[in-house]
């Protein structure tokens, strides 16, 4: 039973609840094999027969707080955290009736592109556990997959492609959104000028539906806005038929994979033969981009990790006799990962006092630069289309042979973007493998229910979706 039928369905409270458990038992069973968990919820399920979501079982990304259940962010040095109280995102989905089914595995604070730096459990991929899940939202991904076809979706978050490349790599829906549509309130910090909740889920329907729960104002993040419109009817009454599509080339350009290619060319072909006017554009700034997200990222990421030292939060050890900066290097040196600790120096380097200027506020203004370069080209077109990534989810044995700056690289089509806060989703495409691509249709600033009414149109005209 899908979404859409189990909220049109009339059931009884026995019936949702024994629906709830046989997910939980399911999913459980199918976690011994694909790790997407950190932490399950072993609450009981409540009476949700007369709620909005009746229910609906969520798997929640280990960033976001949730009162009484661990949250951990994928790091050691949280291992222990309960959280008092619920992200605002998690509240309203509890309010409308929703199960939290747990916590879903991540990379260590949001610190990597294949979920491979999670503290805990390394998810696998749900369509090839030789090959890795994405990250930072490897969990959210790999989940939303297995469970396809049930009542479920995925809150994950996003701050330089952690829902997008998770997506495209297990072959899900899902939506980054305009920066300030979603709550960030009681979402652990990566960077908060990029960090941005999400969503993943089976159908495009699915993730309009969730939005319409989730979104809008939070007098307790004062970067959120009201959202006005309905998605559900914004898809439902969606022509495409006048809509202008922009091809991005250079992205195009960057696709390493031929299988991601095809997939890209056979969708485009596709809207052409529908009547669409498609042309191509290019984006001059992308490796500037790229390379202007890691230095704010990091940067903001060093200042919000500093709080975790062994004192007032995280892990705490004996401070008898210790230099306060003696004890926190060892806290830190103990409880934090490699890609922490790389990404906590790279980001004091570039604040530090005679590079501040030269890195910091260069990327900045980069920033500022990117978002224009694209705002240019959406006051000319309604969605630009491009690949997610770049390749198809790699072998395990192959990440491990990735340096550093490879695996940043493999970034540099979502981080643009993401670095310009736009609404984006993640389309999942077949290819001649057992393996998904990902086509991304990317709107202008609150125009998220259009871009999902296009990805909508997409997956119920379009046979090629995986």
């Amino acid at each position: 039973m899908n979404l859409r039928e189990w909220l049109e369905e009339e059931l009884t409270n026995k019936e949702i609840k024994e629906n709830i458990s046989y997910i939980i038992e399911k999913a459980k069973t199918l976690d011994k094999d694909y790790n997407f968990m950190i932490t399950f919820n072993e609450e009981d399920p409540k009476d949700y027969q007369e709620t909005k979501l009746k229910g609906l079982v969520v798997s929640v990304k280990d960033c976001f707080t949730t009162k009484n259940m661990r949250t951990t962010a994928g790091s050691r040095i949280l291992e222990d955290y309960i959280p008092p109280f619920d992200a605002t995102i998690v509240k309203r989905l509890k309010d409308a009736g929703a199960h939290i089914l747990g916590k879903t595995a991540m990379d260590e604070f949001g610190f990597g592109s294949f979920s491979t730096n999670c503290a805990f459990n390394i998810p696998k991929n749900a369509n090839d556990v030789t090959r890795v899940a994405g990250g930072s939202s490897g969990g959210a991904g790999v989940i939303t997959r297995l469970l396809k076809g049930e009542p479920h979706v995925a809150i994950a978050e996003s701050t330089g492609g952690s829902i997008s490349n998770p997506a495209a790599f297990n072959g899900v829906f899902s939506i980054t959104p305009t920066y300030g549509l979603l709550s960030r309130y009681g979402l652990i910090d990566y960077a908060n000028t990029l960090d941005k909740p999400g969503v993943m889920a089976s159908s495009a329907y699915d993730l309009a539906f969730i939005l319409n729960t989730i979104k809008g104002r939070d007098e307790r993040d004062p970067t959120t806005h009201d959202y006005p419109l309905d998605f559900l009817k914004v898809l439902s009454s969606f022509d495409p038929s006048n809509s202008k599509i922009a091809i991005i080339k250079d992205y195009e350009e960057r696709i390493i994979d031929k299988e991601i290619k095809n997939s890209l060319k056979k969708v485009i072909d596709f809207l052409v033969n529908e009547g669409l006017e498609v042309e191509e554009i290019s984006l001059s700034l992308t490796d500037a981009a790229l390379a202007s997200y890691y230095v704010i990222a990091t940067a903001e990421a060093s200042t919000n990790l500093a709080k975790y030292c062994g004192m007032r939060y995280g892990k705490e050890g004996d401070v008898k006799g210790k230099h306060f900066d003696e004890y926190f290097s060892e806290i830190r040196s103990k409880y934090f990962g490699e890609e922490v600790k790389r990404r906590i120096i790279l980001g004091s380097f570039v604040r530090m006092a005679g590079y501040r200027d030269a890195y910091y506020i260069k990327a900045l203004k980069v920033r500022s630069k990117v978002i224009k370069e694209f705002k240019q080209h959406l006051l000319n077109y309604d969605f630009l289309l491009a690949p997610t990534m770049p390749i198809l989810p790699p072998k395990f044995e192959d990440v491990e042979n990735l340096r550093p700056h490879e695996v940043y690289a493999l970034d540099v089509l979502t981080v643009p973007v993401n670095l310009a806060g736009l609404p984006h989703v993640n389309v999942p495409l077949k290819t001649t493998l057992s393996l998904p691509a990902g086509l991304h249709i990317i709107s202008d600033h609150f125009k998220d229910a259009n871009a999902l009414a296009m990805a909508y149109w997409i997956e119920q005209n379009y046979k090629g979706i995986f």
